[in-house]
């Protein structure tokens, strides 16, 4: 399964259930790689979304513990075992975790590819990703040239986990 998010240098990812800054190139990249696949998310990060619903073209999957929560569109779990169940239908490689910090933390474990938007500001945040840098399981595989965006530096990585065992 893959990551994928967008990070400052502090790996913070969000302030008050948004994202930190959109980054044209940023959301792109997440349009290309998520395209007829599918995106795992709780449910604050879907009501975040344009209209609060589901992406076109993937098969959206997300996480609640509300048992009455339903989104047009959606496959609604209400636990991680839940949801990693019915990720067994689709290929591991075609399978992204979209956030937010919960999710992450509960789904990196079972992740071998993160892909990183990494941000060279420090944002004031209230959400975070763990820090792959600092983690002995990941190692950076790929990192592009650095970007602008008007006056923001970034840059896109790719971690790996290292081999298990």
């Amino acid at each position: 399964m893959n990551i994928i998010v967008a990070a400052d240098r502090k790996w913070a990812i969000g302030k008050q259930g948004g994202l930190l800054v959109s980054i044209p190139e940023d959301m792109r990249l997440f349009r290309e790689e998520t395209l007829g696949k599918v995106v795992v998310m709780g449910r604050k990060t879907l009501e975040s979304l344009p209209g609060g619903q589901p992406l076109y073209g993937r098969t959206t999957i997300v996480l609640t513990r509300n048992p009455e929560y339903k989104v047009k569109g959606a496959i609604v779990c209400h636990s991680l075992e839940e949801a990693l169940e019915k990720l067994k239908a689709y290929p591991s490689e075609d399978i992204f975790i979209a956030g937010g910090q919960s999710i992450y933390e509960q789904f990196l474990p079972y992740c071998d590819t993160a892909h990183v938007t990494y941000i060279d500001y420090s944002y004031e945040a209230d959400t975070w990703f763990p820090d792959l840098d600092k983690d002995e399981d990941w190692k950076l595989a790929l990192e592009t040239e650095e970007e602008t965006y008007f006056n923001l530096c970034y840059n896109f990585r790719m971690y790996k986990r290292k081999a298990r065992g």
